[in-house]
């Protein structure tokens, strides 16, 4: 069925989400007014809340064009794509992790990330848009990894879904449970670590 009203305006969502993001990265999830979002972006609360209607809602949709600006390399190096994938993830997530903490020595916090888990856990719609954010942008992943299985760049029997989990799992679960550093070196062991069980044996 066709939607009544006039369409969204693509120019206010990114004017809005541009200002959201600021306040989100300068005050933390705590300090995210909503109201200020609006006051920034100069539109009226009425026209934001009428596309978020939450505070939740609207730090998933900055966390969406967040994904959206993250390229997924594919050069035919599965080995170097993944690892520059996981740095990427690493950089967003440390993004999230100093979000409204300028200054702050202690980077074991999980910040957004785990105030986002916790939206999702406390409201089933939000839980379903973080689902389905995840699971698009995830498929551009997976794809990349049945790109590299079917050429033979990795066992036949290899899992897109269960490889993804081991790396996008252990930096989730390094931010949200043992904080500590994810960086481009540990990127570099993980994938190296994850790719060696699924490697095709090598010929004699």
């Amino acid at each position: 069925m066709a939607q009544r009203g006039r369409p969204r305006d693509a120019e206010t969502d990114d004017r809005i989400l541009r200002a959201a993001l600021e306040q989100l990265l300068a005050y933390g999830y705590g300090g995210f007014v909503v109201d200020k979002v609006a006051e920034q972006a100069q539109v009226a609360k009425t026209t934001l809340y009428r596309r978020w209607p939450t505070k939740d809602h609207l730090v998933v949709a900055v966390i969406a064009r967040m994904q959206d600006d993250v390229t997924v390399p594919d050069t035919g190096d599965v080995h170097a794509d993944l690892i520059d994938y996981a740095e990427q993830i690493a950089l967003g997530l440390n993004r999230m992790r100093r979000a409204g903490r300028e200054g702050e020595a202690d980077d074991a916090s999980a910040g957004v990330v785990a105030e986002l888990v916790a939206a999702a856990a406390r409201h089933p719609d939000v839980g379903a848009l973080v689902r389905t954010l995840f699971a698009r942008r995830n498929e551009l992943v997976l794809e990349l990894i049945d790109r590299a299985r079917r050429r033979g760049a990795l066992r036949s029997d290899t899992d897109p879904g269960v490889l993804f989990d081991q790396l996008a799992g252990a930096l989730y679960y390094r931010l949200l449970v043992t904080g500590q550093p994810i960086d481009r070196s540990y990127a570099e062991r993980l994938v190296t670590g994850a790719l060696r069980g699924v490697l095709p044996p090598r010929e004699s």
